[in-house]
């Protein structure tokens, strides 16, 4: 009788060990569709939705790093969002603006009037690792990367570098979920309610 078996346990030639998302390794061979598939999966994870509410209701300040002047920019609307409906203090930050939403602009975070409890950044992925640096620097403890925004490596850094890291979500919509105006995937309810909210 003949042994079919095969043993995927044991790195053959040019393989690696890739780790699953659900905890697990197996040996895949390092060249093969699926080894570069799992390659570019997401591995970090960062705080769930509890946690983030507890970032949100512990903080008292948020630096937006790549504010627009710009209506049209998300960040304006974020920024918008958050003047209106949160108890936040909100300070803007672009090396290129001096005003946005009737606030002074800080050319960096070191400029700041002091040290903000998130730091939220609407920057390129690539930038991501340089804004960790100046977060860490001015000992921030909270890094805020919106939406569609998404560099793993420095998430990773940035944790081992002590700082709590929430990634590739929006702050305004977090926040608006949190206090009752939004549905769970973010769309406006539309919904008026005279229960108190989370501020």
């Amino acid at each position: 009788m003949t042994d079919t078996r095969t043993a995927v346990d044991e790195p053959q030639g040019d393989a690696e060990v890739v780790q699953l998302q659900n905890g697990l390794t197996c040996s895949v061979p390092a060249s093969s569709p699926l080894a570069r598939l799992l390659r570019s999966q997401r591995t970090w994870v960062g705080p769930d939705a509890r946690q983030r509410l507890a970032i949100l209701r512990a903080a008292k300040t948020v630096a937006i790093v790549g504010a627009s002047p710009n209506p049209t920019r998300s960040s304006y609307f974020v920024g918008t969002y958050l003047q209106q409906s949160s108890d936040l203090d909100v300070w803007f930050v672009n090396p290129n603006a001096t005003e946005i939403l009737g606030q002074p602009v800080y050319p960096d975070l070191r400029s700041l009037p002091g040290v903000p409890d998130i730091v939220v950044v609407f920057r390129k992925a690539s930038d991501i690792p340089s804004v960790v640096d100046d977060v860490v620097a001015i000992g921030a403890s909270t890094i805020w990367v919106q939406l569609g925004i998404w560099n793993e490596e420095a998430a990773y850094d940035a944790e081992a570098r002590g700082l709590t890291v929430v990634m590739d979500r929006c702050i305004k919509v977090e926040h608006a979920r949190f206090h009752g105006g939004l549905h769970l995937l973010g769309f406006d309810t539309g919904q008026i309610s005279s229960r108190r909210t989370l501020r």
